[in-house]
């Protein structure tokens, strides 16, 4: 009971804090929570928007367990953006240059992804193992190297192609692309869903039934203890990083191998940021960073229902920052509630336990 109460409260806690939040800021503005809420509820009923919701959270799910597996060792991988970025593009001209097999053709091309996301996270691994310089820096910085390589891959003079007012990648051929399943008018879920699915699996059997994750969390608690243990924690540290920038580098593939079939200037960004969110939001447990990614997808698409209708989209940032404060906040209170409880029982039962005595002897 104790367990369950310690993981559901605080998301609990936050959403409720978030949506009285989003109420008062309705009120001030003159609009009606009520009707905000119906639009945002009722959207998910039409046109493409539920396909669109677990297309989306897909993509915030592959970031929130690249950030999270960073976050088991107490690394913050902030590079996740530049990582998947720099990937996709990559991934994009090898994926429109190769002619290979139906299905092998795409596996290379999630393979390749996933070297080239690990490779720009590993440069960040290997200063923070050699050098102890902080990641939270060298992934910063990353970032925007990355931003700068990728304008000059896409150069008309070396990748790109010039297609209109655009700039892309060559096409990727129908032998490399993910196919999806068609819902017909509600859209197309994409096939990099089940992948999703299955890296939260792996993630979860890595942590809790392998060495190596114990060794993960283990180094992460702490650098002294773990080395005590056996564990090297400078391997850690580079390995760590290295695998949550493979995962990272998947995070543009959904839309690549499965919408777009090119990286182009106008490629979507942002996805690394909000993976950031999503693993706060679910405790960098694989089960809570599902249902952080399903809500804020949620709430990305309720912006254009509540345009629609004449409400402010800034509503659902306002209530996408307060989900991820209040979140800090709750799991912090009910961490010091849950404290306070033990302490109050280890007391009474070793009032109990000195009692005893003393009613023996009066016996």
């Amino acid at each position: 009971m104790t367990r369950v109460r310690t993981v559901l409260l605080p998301p609990a806690l936050a959403i409720v804090f978030a949506a009285l939040l989003c109420a008062v800021a309705l009120l001030i503005s003159g609009d009606s929570p009520l009707t905000a809420l119906r639009v945002m509820i009722t959207q998910v009923g039409e046109g493409t928007t539920a396909i669109d919701i677990l297309n989306s959270g897909a993509i915030y799910y592959i970031a929130g367990l690249a950030v999270a597996i960073g976050f088991q060792m107490k690394l913050f991988n902030i590079g996740i953006e530049g990582q998947y970025r720099l990937a996709a593009c990559v991934a994009a001209i090898v994926g429109g240059t190769l002619v290979l097999p139906p299905v092998l053709h795409t596996i290379v091309i999630l393979l390749v992804a996933m070297v080239v996301g690990a490779a720009w996270a590993g440069i960040a691994a290997l200063l923070k193992a050699f050098r102890g310089v902080s990641e939270v820096i060298s992934t910063i910085m990353l970032n925007f190297l990355a931003t700068g390589l990728i304008a000059f891959l896409i150069r008309p003079d070396s990748f790109g192609v010039l297609r209109g007012n655009n700039i892309s990648t060559d096409p990727i051929p129908p032998s490399g692309q993910f196919p999806g399943i068609s819902f017909g008018s509600s859209g197309t879920l994409f096939g990099m869903v089940f992948v999703a699915a299955l890296l939260g699996l792996g993630y979860a059997f890595l942590l809790d039934r392998t060495r190596f994750g114990f060794e993960l969390k283990a180094s992460g608690e702490s650098d002294t203890a773990a080395t005590a243990g056996g564990v090297n924690a400078r391997r850690m540290t580079i390995i760590a990083l290295l695998m949550s920038g493979a995962v990272a580098g998947l995070v543009g593939l959904p839309e690549l191998v499965g919408r777009d079939f090119a990286y182009t200037l106008t490629s979507p960004q942002g996805y690394g940021f909000t993976g950031i969110a999503v693993a706060l939001l679910g405790r960098n447990h694989p089960f809570g960073i599902a249902l952080g990614a399903l809500l804020w997808a949620f709430l990305d698409k309720s912006a254009l229902a509540l345009d629609n209708v004449g409400v402010p989209r800034e509503i659902v940032l306002i209530m996408q920052g307060s989900v991820v404060l209040s979140v800090v906040v709750a799991y912090e209170i009910v961490r010091r509630y849950e404290l306070a409880a033990e302490q109050r029982r280890v007391a009474a039962q070793l009032r109990a336990a000195s009692a005893a005595p003393a009613e023996e002897v009066k016996a």
